[in-house]
């Protein structure tokens, strides 16, 4: 069994006695024993240089890209890249790269080894930055040929030809088509707010109704203006908690995959979409009939048509006293500071959500972040078996994809 736990005997190339062993730099340096320091040192930046070809002008294809493993024959120039695996480890990225000339004895030795960042590798060789993003356990053979540079994957003999997506790419664009259905099976809304070691339940605080009349919006872009989305049913007057789904995903990381407003404790069973004012189920797919919320800044809120109005003018005066201002970064953003301070284990650095409360009435509205960020969401009223609202719930995510 090799150094990594796998074996390359029949992948590496079996040359010569002795074949990629790399003669020790301090050999090389004895016979200029007699030179003068400063040229001992020269010698000794250009040996540097060579294991690192190009280093002092890398070019950075990946932000944070890590550590990988490489071979030193490969970063000296004393064989080509033949060999890519990825094997779970809890320091760098995993992957680990071989070259055509290295046998198993070479990569056996820890001292033919080095670990760089994959960057490094990138500019030996750019075709792997196509591969960054696949899974740990994927073993690739790199060819090249007339048809171009390419990696093969040797459990399915698949060519990759093309960038391979970030794992969170893919389930950002398969939740795109999952989000804003006209309805979702019963169970995704109580799988939302069931806790295992994914999701956690978060009460974020209460929302205050005094008219009943319930609002969705983003609150930085679109609260208290013509694009809020209010509701065409109303709840009764009262303050309600509003509960947070935290999806804790290892590609995408915290995020909120979704928030409700718990309205009683009964048990909903079922869910419809919620209209807007003055439109029913019926009208779905009518034109100009949408049924969901904006969101621009990657923030969404639970409000009533009162405290929505009232937000309407605090703001309008903040802004004249303060001309030039954003209402997020000079107002908002230290309210969430203070929110992740006293509530951080779940919610990330800045803070991801926030009970506010309206300086003059006191009235309270939750803001939280919405999912992977801006886009148009939909509620769903959960229905007891009268027929009676239980709960309003937005979802962000399904975080079955992530």
């Amino acid at each position: 069994m090799g150094l990594f736990g796998k074996k390359k005997e029949e992948k590496a190339a079996q040359g010569k006695s002795g074949q990629g062993t790399k003669q020790p730099p301090e050999k090389q340096r004895q016979e200029g024993q007699q030179q003068a320091e400063k040229q001992l040192q020269g010698k000794q930046r250009q040996e540097e240089q060579k294991e690192a070809p190009g280093q002092q002008e890398m070019k950075t294809y990946i932000q944070g890209a890590g550590g990988t493993i490489v071979t030193k024959s490969i970063l000296s120039g004393s064989s080509k890249l033949k060999w890519l695996f990825r094997q779970e480890t809890e320091h760098g990225n995993g992957w680990v790269a071989f070259g055509d000339r290295d046998s198993q004895e070479y990569v056996d030795d820890a001292k033919n080894m080095a670990i760089v960042d994959f960057n490094t590798l990138a500019n030996i060789e750019p075709a792997v930055v196509n591969v960054f993003y696949m899974p740990v356990g994927s073993d690739l053979e790199f060819r090249s040929d007339k048809t171009g540079k390419y990696f093969v994957d040797t459990k399915t003999g698949k060519e990759i030809r093309e960038p391979v997506k970030h794992p969170a790419q893919i389930a950002f664009e398969k939740n795109l088509k999952f989000l804003n259905q006209d309805s979702y099976p019963i169970d995704f809304f109580r799988m939302l707010f069931t806790e295992s070691s994914k999701i956690k339940v978060v009460r974020a605080g209460e929302a205050d109704f005094p008219t009943g009349k319930v609002v969705l919006a983003d609150p930085i872009a679109y609260l208290g203006t013509r694009y809020e989305t209010a509701l065409d049913r109303k709840v009764p007057a009262g303050s309600y908690p509003v509960e947070l789904s935290v999806c804790l995903s290892r590609i995408a990381g915290l995020r909120i995959a979704a928030a409700r407003l718990l309205l009683s404790g009964k048990q909903a069973v079922r869910y419809e979409i919620a209209m807007p004012e003055g439109k029913k189920i019926e009208d779905l797919g009518k034109p100009g009939v949408f049924a969901f919320l904006g969101v621009d800044t990657g923030l969404a809120c639970f409000a009533d048509g009162k405290v929505s109005e009232e937000n309407r003018l605090f703001f309008e005066k903040w802004m004249k006293e303060n001309p030039g201002k954003n209402k997020f970064v000079d107002f908002f953003a230290a309210l969430f500071q203070k929110s992740y301070e006293a509530r951080p284990q779940f919610q990330n650095q800045g803070g991801s959500f926030l009970e506010w409360r309206l300086p003059e009435s006191g009235l309270r509205t939750v803001l939280f972040s919405s999912g992977m960020g801006d886009g148009i969401f939909s509620g769903y009223w959960g229905l007891d078996a009268e027929g009676e609202a239980v709960c309003l719930t937005v979802p962000f995510m399904n975080p079955e994809y992530f």
